[in-house]
């Protein structure tokens, strides 16, 4: 793993987002793209952030994206990698992994 810490940042709400109907809710997407990156890549440096956009957090960074979501009528959950939209409304796994590996991320060392 590259010395640069990664963050994963989830932004998302209760309500499904009226363009995602039969897509998973944003908490379950958060729990999903913990586990799955859990089972290919390290866990050193990689941290997750879930940001509830209906009760945002007082950080204004965070804040402002949220405003940003709905002022953009962006699809959510919407998934970001250190800072980059990575996934807006159904998350695709391919597009997190290769953010992921931009980033520096290490493969899982399996063992025998």
């Amino acid at each position: 793993m590259g010395s640069t810490p990664i963050t994963i940042t989830v932004y998302g709400a209760e309500k499904i987002c009226a363009s995602c109907v039969g897509a998973p809710g944003s908490k379950d997407t958060y729990e999903w793209l913990q586990a799955a990156i859990a089972r290919k890549y390290a866990d050193q440096g990689i941290t997750y952030q879930y940001v509830d956009m209906d009760n945002p957090p007082e950080d204004k960074q965070q804040r402002d994206f949220v405003q940003k979501i709905w002022d953009e009528d962006l699809f959510y959950p919407v998934v970001l990698v250190n800072d980059e939209i990575v996934a807006e409304g159904i998350t695709r796994l391919k597009t997190v992994y290769e953010a992921l590996e931009k980033n520096g991320a290490a493969l899982r060392q399996e063992t025998k």
